[in-house]
């Protein structure tokens, strides 16, 4: 379980990251296309998008034939997705307390948004409740060792926490129903040309909020010199690693 979440303060990050999400969502492009093959060409009829964003892979799923709804905390973020025609329909809610009747969906789809939960159990219960008999859930989240970079780089700077911890990847098993499930462990690095980009590409995806509180705040030039020397560099470029687990989780 992670500490208390303010979800009204999770919404407001990604609602101000509403128009430049696209611009930055590169790991969210990739982390959706290796869940799409995890489920290996397998069509639905009916799709939930739990946590749509502005709604690209709503549109993949409705491209492939699918009736998909798309919800997401963030009104914002619907309203980009509404824009682009992303889904059929719409519906603003929380993923640990969903807004439709049990059994609804052939696949509940959810890429990179349960790590926002404030008990994992429960958002993927709320997944699989919604999940029709004989359907799949298929979710992917990041794990603890997500951004060590950025860790080391900051201790140059100050004590304080300035990225999320996430949960091991044992508490994530642990957290789906007891039902046919397939984890797979995946690293995700994207290297940007300094340091200040590389954050900023947190920024631009809305995940700035830190659970224990703290905001993020401006770098003073002499900070953001010590966060530089710091950050490990590879090959002349600043990487950003992320630890993935993606899971199928198949409703009895």
């Amino acid at each position: 379980m992670t500490p208390a979440v303010n979800k009204r303060a999770v919404a407001a990050a990604f609602g101000r990251a509403a128009q430049s999400y696209d611009r930055f969502a590169e790991l969210q492009r990739l982390s959706g296309e290796r869940l799409l093959a995890c489920l290996q060409g397998a069509a639905f009829a009916q799709v939930l998008d739990a946590g749509c964003g502005t709604g690209a892979f709503s549109r993949r799923w409705r491209e492939l034939g699918s009736e998909v709804t798309a919800v997401d905390l963030s009104a914002q973020m619907l309203t980009q997705a509404r824009r682009q025609q992303t889904a059929h329909r719409y519906a603003q809610g929380d993923i640990e307390a969903l807004p439709f009747a049990s059994e609804s969906f052939d696949l509940v789809w959810s890429n990179l948004v349960v790590q926002w939960c404030e008990n994992l159990s429960r958002g993927l219960g709320e997944l699989y409740r919604v999940t029709c008999s004989g359907g799949r859930i298929a979710f992917s989240t990041l794990v603890e060792g997500s951004l060590p970079e950025l860790h080391q780089a900051w201790r140059a700077v100050d004590e304080n926490p300035h990225a999320n911890r996430f949960l091991s990847a044992d508490a994530i098993a642990r957290a789906c129903p007891e039902s046919r499930v397939a984890l797979f462990q995946e690293r995700i690095t994207l290297t940007f040309p300094d340091a200040l980009s590389a954050m900023r590409s947190l920024k631009g995806i809305g995940a700035t909020h830190l659970h224990d509180g703290r905001q993020n705040r401006t770098l003073t030039r002499r900070e953001l010199q010590r966060l530089t020397l710091a950050w490990p560099q590879r090959a002349g470029g600043f990487p950003l690693s992320y630890h993935l687990i993606f899971g199928v989780i198949e409703r009895d």
